[in-house]
């Protein structure tokens, strides 16, 4: 490659940065679609291998896919809000155990005798912003319904997503096709190799990965849920989803179905038992889920995926968090081969 055609690539690069940086609010619906046609496009590929037309499979996953997270919906919505209510409950129950119970056991077992917290203040103050949180709610649908340009605006994007799906799962292969013909003879080998690797680590981590948050988020919901914990099907939920940083899941999970056990149950059978569900849910997933349906091709570093999300969800806002781990994918494969072609290069000093 010149250097003419360095500087254009460079070129392009951050005029396409600026294009995405201004059009965001506009490429979220589209970039949803193209998510969910490309976890959709391998099981077209596989109907068709059973010699089903492509536009046939394309309508048995899109319909798959639409009962799917309507089904997810009809389910999670209600249980979530009533958890929602029940967490709204014990919220002043939470402070008056921290300052009644938690704070004398770290003065008598830590030496912590000038250790004082006063927690009404704060109590207080989570109250109302609580009930202002279900007023700014309640007010924000208001609003929207009342503004007609507004709902007509999120109707549009809730319309246009399955559409765009449907019709990028139905000419998936055709458009990577095209994109690859139109690539230069001289790098088209180069970039075919780097798109499959970044497929693999991206199509693992996608279609992989939100299996696995989905497995430990059931598992984790139903041994609380067999402990007997009011909150178990909220804090397994959130505890699965954070968990595509490793450890994270357990780590947040096991702390908040402590403090919630300790509040509920007031002892530490419930505290053993919350940690045996967290144990055998990391231990499956260790031994089963991830093995199963990720395996050891993603390599994205739990550092890494964090930032990802932070610097995607700043630059970009939401589509930016949407963004963030394709790209970091993506850039990883990238900087690997960067990587190899530094160390055989001269300035390395060992070329071939």
């Amino acid at each position: 490659m010149t250097d003419s055609n360095k500087w254009l690539a460079l070129v392009g690069a951050v005029v396409t940065g600026w294009l995405l940086y201004l059009l965001a609010p506009v490429l979220t619906p589209f970039l949803i679609a193209a998510l969910l046609a490309y976890m959709g496009d391998p099981l077209a590929d596989r109907l068709e291998a059973l010699r089903i037309s492509r536009s046939l499979s394309v309508v048995i996953v899109f319909i798959g896919l639409t009962l799917l997270g309507l089904l997810l919906l009809v389910i999670l919505v209600p249980l979530l809000e009533r958890q929602f209510v029940v967490l709204g409950g014990k919220l002043p129950g939470l402070f008056d155990w921290l300052q009644q119970t938690a704070v004398p056991w770290l003065r008598e077992h830590l030496n912590l005798q000038n250790f004082a917290v006063n927690l009404g203040t704060l109590k207080a103050s989570v109250r109302e912003h609580w009930q202002a949180a279900g007023g700014a709610a309640a007010s924000l649908l208001s609003s929207v319904s009342r503004s007609g340009l507004v709902l007509a605006g999120w109707v549009a994007n809730l319309l246009l997503i399955p559409v765009v799906t449907f019709y990028l799962l139905r000419d998936w292969d055709i458009l990577v096709a095209r994109v690859r013909e139109l690539l230069p003879r001289t790098v088209e080998p180069t970039v075919v190799d780097l798109a499959r690797q970044s497929d693999e680590v991206l199509g693992a981590f996608l279609r992989g990965q939100l299996l696995v948050m989905l497995g430990l988020a059931i598992l984790y919901a139903a041994g609380l849920w067999v402990v007997g914990l009011d909150l178990a099907l909220l804090i397994g939920f959130v505890a699965g989803m954070v968990s595509f940083v490793p450890y994270l899941g357990f780590i947040v999970g096991i702390l908040v179905a402590g403090i919630a056990a300790l509040m509920q149950f007031h002892d530490v059978l419930h505290l053993l038992y919350v940690v045996l569900v967290f144990g055998v849910a990391q231990l499956i997933e260790g031994t089963v889920l991830t093995p199963l349906l990720v395996g050891d091709r993603i390599g994205l570093h739990p550092v890494a995926v964090i930032f990802a999300v932070l610097a995607g969800g700043q630059l970009f806002g939401f589509f930016g968090v949407l963004l963030a781990l394709p790209a970091a994918a993506v850039i990883m494969v990238l900087v690997r081969y960067a990587h190899r072609r530094y160390k055989h290069s001269h300035l390395y000093g060992a070329a071939e």
